[in-house]
């Protein structure tokens, strides 16, 4: 049932001056140069709108679409997707939110005189700016050494913003070892192919180094629906038990664990060609039972797993489950999500985080989830009031605090005793 008007309206007020921390997005520092991607090319040439606009146009070849500039790609998504066509879905609408906030024409022929908004902007300045539309106060990157790129970067050193938290990456150092041997040995790190000797060692100390150098919040790796736990015969559960999970235990950080996603079924379509599958609930499970005391940040990609990690965390409270990941950040999807994790679980999660690649994409991410997580939030309130338990605006300030502060991310955990 819909929450009354008032009770609506005050909560979509106090939230909307509760700064939000982000706790995934693949944004970097601004100092980090190149790899913060901003601006109109960027935010039309995302690949939810590549995957949309290459149904619409079928006599576009995927190689003549990427040998194109992209420039001209985006000006093929903005005229067949916002032009020719009513742009009702939520990548297509994300991109009108943007622009109407900066107070640009949504409604434009043509990208001539966004372009020239866009042109003019200081990235600095525009980060701060978007960041204050967005009302976000921090971001956590998304970081990965092993990109030679991102490396150099680092091993040089630059002026860091502190609202651009670290989180280290986990997929390319292990996700197809023993494909990665050879940059880990290429970066100084005795490892070898078969995980004998000093390989487990060595893989620890790869992720202990990093861990400090960047500072990072805590350690990711998304994970296929076939991912397995106990069976550490397998490389990936190897490495994350035996070298994942100690370095984290040790600097006391969370460990996120992204699971669902089947890559490349259509590899010509890149970033675009990943789809989901159903994780095996039970893993996490006995992940978080055999280390209780490591946080396991937890989200799943499939819709039909979102209940089982609901339950999974009301056993564990060690498991975190967190936002909704990438096909699920929909409108619909995410006030069904929302709701069950409020009647679930209460304020011990975080709902959402953008997964923003690109800067612009905070302002409607946040907006548009502003609005749907108020209106769930305000709807649970109305049952209590029902109920007979008034609730203050006090109540929403603490309440929405919990949920997007980012605190639930760095709870302490007792050490696990026999």
């Amino acid at each position: 049932m819909p929450a009354s008007r008032s009770l609506a309206a005050t909560v979509a007020r106090i939230f909307k001056q509760t700064p939000a921390t982000d706790i995934h997005t693949h944004l970097f520092d601004p100092a980090m140069g190149p790899l913060l991607l901003w601006g109109i090319d960027e935010l039309l040439t995302y690949h939810y709108l590549v995957a949309e606009v290459l149904r619409a146009r079928t006599d576009v070849s995927l190689k003549s679409f990427w040998d194109t500039p992209k420039p001209a790609q985006a000006e093929l998504v903005w005229q067949e997707l916002f032009v020719r066509r009513t742009p009702v879905s939520e990548a297509c609408r994300g991109v009108l939110t943007v622009l109407q906030t900066l107070g640009l024409n949504a409604n434009a022929e043509n990208l001539s005189g966004i372009r020239k908004y866009f042109a003019a902007q200081n990235v600095r300045g525009y980060v701060d700016q978007v960041f204050k539309l967005a009302g976000v106060e921090r971001v956590y990157m998304t970081n990965d050494p092993l990109n030679p790129t991102e490396r150099a970067l680092w091993e040089k050193g630059f002026g860091r913003d502190p609202r651009f938290l670290a989180t280290l990456r986990l997929d390319s150092a292990l996700k197809d070892w023993p494909g990665s041997v050879g940059n880990l040995i290429a970066m100084g790190y005795a490892v070898d192919t078969s995980l004998a000797g000093r390989t487990l060692s060595e893989v620890r100390r790869y992720l202990a180094d990093w861990s400090q150098r960047i500072d990072a919040r805590y350690l990711a790796i998304s994970l296929a629906p076939n991912f397995r736990y106990p069976d550490v015969t397998a490389s990936l559960t190897n490495l994350i038990v035996k070298a994942v999970i100690p370095v984290a235990r040790e600097r006391g950080i969370p460990v996120a664990l992204m699971i669902g996603v089947r890559k490349a079924v259509n590899p010509l379509l890149g970033d675009a060609g990943d789809s989901v599958g159903g994780a095996d609930i039970a893993a996490l499970e006995n992940l978080a039972r055999d280390f209780g005391d490591v946080t396991f940040l937890a989200t799943l990609l499939a819709r039909e797993d979102m209940h089982g990690l609901c339950v999974a965390a009301r056993k564990f409270k060690n498991i975190i489950p967190f936002g909704c990941w990438w096909f699920l950040n929909n409108p619909f999807l995410v006030r069904e999500i929302t709701a069950m994790r409020l009647e679930m679980l209460g304020l011990s999660f975080v709902p959402q985080h953008s997964d923003c690649r690109v800067l612009d994409q905070l302002i409607y991410k946040w907006m548009h989830s502003r609005e749907i997580i108020g209106s769930v939030l305000a709807a649970k309130y109305d049952d209590l009031e029902r109920a007979g338990r008034p609730v203050s605006a006090a109540d929403i300030r603490r309440d929405l605090a919990t949920l997007f502060d980012g605190r639930l991310i760095n709870q302490r955990l007792p050490a696990v005793t026999a």
